[in-house]
């Protein structure tokens, strides 16, 4: 009902707009490609907040300005609707966005927290940074649904640099992990919700630390597939047939995230430039 009143509030939204999606750095690449798998004919708007990169470890103050300030740039770039593929930011900023802005938005966090719901798990561990553990969204959300599923978080703050430096194949990561997820091990978790759109990035090393066993989900591929019903729903989903253009910002070093996206996202999709944009 609230989105429905946002296109009629809103008649400049059309299908052939692009899609806005944000992280604060490279992670929510993971998004972006997701839903580029799932829509290839939408045209997608990225921002990677690289001059403030980790959001984990910021005051709820900062991270809600930065994302809100984020969301009317990409407002301005006459965006049909946008993706907050952060998950702290999903979990402390989503509301102030919402307010901010007159176009559809979807955070992370619900998609993977129902899908842990969905598939029936009982022992349910979430990792994330500092800020989405402290803010117990993830907990909240499962338990809303399943009240009376166990919920066992852990904050990784050290997983984000590693994935921006490139790090995800380094033996150094594998021993990360190792330290960070012991508890969830000895919790006998039977599924663990990956809370930070950086984190499919080392989705193998998380599953040979984890083992079989454990069922890692993906929040920013639930998100995805949710979006693209959203879009449907509101007659958004561009009619078009062949691939969108794809556009990239940054608020620093766009050399190092141009690098860094071609070799995440491989030659699958093509970066051709990244356009750097301050906000002062």
């Amino acid at each position: 009902m609230q989105k429905k009143s946002i296109i009629q509030k809103n008649s400049a939204l059309k299908s052939e707009s692009p899609i806005g999606i944000f992280d604060s750095g490279i992670g929510g690449l993971t998004v972006f490609k997701a839903l580029r798998k799932l829509m290839p004919q939408e045209n997608m708007i990225y921002f990677g907040d690289t001059a403030h990169l980790p959001y984990g470890s910021k005051s709820r103050a900062s991270i809600i300005q930065f994302s809100v300030e984020i969301a009317r740039f990409l407002c301005q770039q006459k965006i049909k609707a946008l993706v907050v593929a952060c998950n702290t930011s999903s979990a402390v900023a989503l509301s102030a966005i919402k307010k901010a802005v007159s176009v559809p938005v979807e955070g992370v966090i619900v998609p993977g927290a129902q899908t842990c719901v969905r598939k029936g798990f009982r022992r349910i561990g979430v990792i994330g940074t500092e800020g989405t553990v402290r803010s117990g969204a993830y907990a909240a959300e499962i338990k809303k649904f399943s009240p009376g599923a166990r919920v066992f978080e852990v904050a990784c703050p050290l997983f984000v640099p590693l994935v921006e430096e490139g790090w995800w194949k380094y033996g150094v990561t594998q021993e990360v992990a190792r330290i960070y997820l012991k508890p969830l091990q000895k919790a006998r978790v039977d599924s663990l919700v990956l809370g930070c759109t950086h984190y499919p990035v080392i989705k193998p090393v998380i599953s040979r630390v984890m083992g079989k066993d454990v069922s890692l989900i993906d929040s920013g591929e639930q998100t995805a597939q949710e979006f693209e019903k959203t879009l449907e729903s509101l007659n958004l989903l561009r009619k078009r047939t062949g691939r969108g253009w794809s556009r990239f910002y940054v608020s620093d070093d766009p050399e190092r995230f141009l690098r860094l996206s071609r070799r995440f996202l491989g030659s699958s999709i093509l970066v051709k430039r990244v356009i750097k944009k301050n906000f002062e």
